[in-house]
């Protein structure tokens, strides 16, 4: 079966929700701006499994009006009922790079205390790359879950900002070995004695994906 945009539309008029999903996936297979045109509408579907959907194919196809995106997933950011779509809004945002976003992302991160939210607006000041993000990632890596922990060392990283050397170093000596793996990564972006070291340090890791990734650095 052919996939054009009127097919499309179809489903995503559909009463069953599970079209409308079929449709959103089958957004990737039209032409950036039909999808984003198309995407719209079902946004604010009255099914979250929908609004989900619908806001993570904003990540692909929302540069195509980035003020557009910025207004529609500011609002599902502060308005969403379901926090899985709240999540998918910070991951969208960041995908996009849309650092206008930066302090709505950080009032949401210290006004939360679910730990997806936070995991996710992590992700997302990472892909920013703008060091105003920086207090909120030094604060992330003390929380208490491992994996928003592991997602701040890997945001540090990509921000590339001098000051979280000192911060990522005594995760050098983590029990966990994907967490010294995060951190042989996040250190290889940069080029100071103090990485060096370490990465020599977790170039004899017992683990041998954290031992190749940081010989990696080195070479």
């Amino acid at each position: 079966m052919t996939i054009t945009p009127e097919s499309v539309r179809q489903l995503l008029a559909s009463e069953n929700f599970g079209d409308r999903i079929r449709g959103i996936n089958q957004l990737s297979q039209l032409e950036p701006a039909i999808a984003f045109e198309l995407v719209q509408p079902v946004i604010c579907d009255s099914n979250d499994r929908v609004r989900y959907s619908a806001v993570s194919k904003l990540a692909s196809v929302g540069a195509q009006n980035r003020g557009a995106s910025l207004e529609i997933l500011r609002d599902r950011l502060y308005n969403d009922a379901e926090l899985d779509v709240k999540a998918a809004a910070a991951d969208a945002l960041g995908a996009l790079k849309l650092t206008e976003a930066l302090e709505d992302l950080q009032q949401l991160y210290q006004s939360s205390s679910d730990w997806i939210i936070k995991l996710s607006i992590v992700a997302a000041l990472g892909s920013m790359e703008d060091t105003r993000g920086f207090d909120i990632l030094q604060d992330a890596l003390q929380a208490p879950e491992e994996l928003v922990q592991g997602m701040a060392v890997g945001a540090l990283g990509e921000l590339g900002d001098e000051r979280a050397i000192p911060l990522l170093l005594p995760f050098v000596t983590c029990d966990d070995w994907q967490m010294r793996f995060r951190v042989a990564q996040a250190l290889g972006r940069f080029d100071d004695d103090r990485t060096r070291e370490a990465l020599t340090t977790l170039a004899g890791d017992k683990s041998e994906q954290v031992a190749h990734e940081a010989k990696s650095h080195l070479s």
